[in-house]
């Protein structure tokens, strides 16, 4: 009788630790998923069975490939409260490596702007991929663009301190603090006067989220979750020009600018 009852006992334990398990494995899914809060046209995630049209309040789990249209933008939260925003006619792989979290996002083409918490003031370490470029911040406010199939990657900061590393060349990774940029190519390496300090490019990208973020929040547009309109977007970089470890100041086409008028404030970044 006892062996009975002890080996009931057992099982209901073992049955309890299971379903225990199952839910905190559960909650560890979403709690490294990120959430649509913001969004306007077309985003997508791409799935196993296909593509599936995006929505705020919908979320993308670690290994799915978020894609943007030409009309598309969206704005994501993590747990941490941190955020990142996809621009149009983007493709960004989120949460690439399941079991590693400060991998946040693998941008294959395309233009992101990431925001990181810091942690009850602590460090938050988060890295962002490209295929030139490893990204590692502890907690600042950044953007990444790749702007050809090379890989080619210009990242900018805002706030707080990035280390760049060029991972398809040798050479130590280069430091950007606010206001700073660089722009990565594949096989060349990094060096620290690379990075340049009064981008022209930079400023052309400050125009082009502007113009983003007037098109969104704007009463026309329908209210968020809209679309129809193109979005601006940053124009590829042409020819070699850059290269070869020079200040690369010189900047693609400048986005087309909406005729609205001037643009409010970006959407409240943490």
């Amino acid at each position: 009788m006892l062996t009975r009852l002890t080996l009931g006992t057992s099982a209901r334990v073992l049955l309890l630790l299971a379903v225990t398990l199952g839910v905190c494995f559960g909650q560890a899914a979403d709690d490294h998923s990120a959430k649509l809060i913001v969004q306007y046209g077309r985003v997508s995630a791409l799935l196993d069975s296909g593509q599936r049209a995006l929505f705020v309040g919908d979320s993308v789990r670690p290994q799915q490939l978020i894609v943007t249209g030409p009309d598309g933008y969206a704005q994501f939260q993590v747990a941490d409260g941190s955020t990142f925003e996809v621009f149009a006619s983007s493709k960004v792989l989120f949460r690439e490596h399941v079991g590693n979290f400060t991998d946040l996002l693998n941008v294959i083409i395309g233009h992101v702007k990431v925001y990181i918490q810091h942690l009850n003031g602590q460090p938050n370490p988060n890295n962002v991929d490209s295929p030139t470029a490893v990204i590692s911040v502890r907690g600042t406010v950044f953007e990444v663009v790749v702007e050809d199939d090379e890989g080619t990657t210009y990242v900018s900061v805002d706030e707080g301190l990035v280390s760049v590393r060029n991972h398809t060349a040798p050479g130590d990774a280069v430091y950007l603090q606010p206001g700073e940029s660089v722009r990565v190519f594949r096989n060349q390496p990094l060096a620290v006067r690379t990075i340049d300090k009064g981008s022209i490019f930079r400023a052309i990208l400050r125009a082009a989220e502007e113009a983003v973020y007037q098109i969104v929040l704007r009463p026309s547009s329908g209210g968020l979750g809209g679309g129809g309109t193109t979005i601006p977007t940053v124009g590829t970089a042409s020819g070699d020009t850059g290269k070869g470890g020079t200040t690369t100041t010189t900047a693609p086409g400048a986005p087309s600018a909406p005729s609205a008028p001037s643009a409010p404030g970006a959407p409240g970044a943490p």
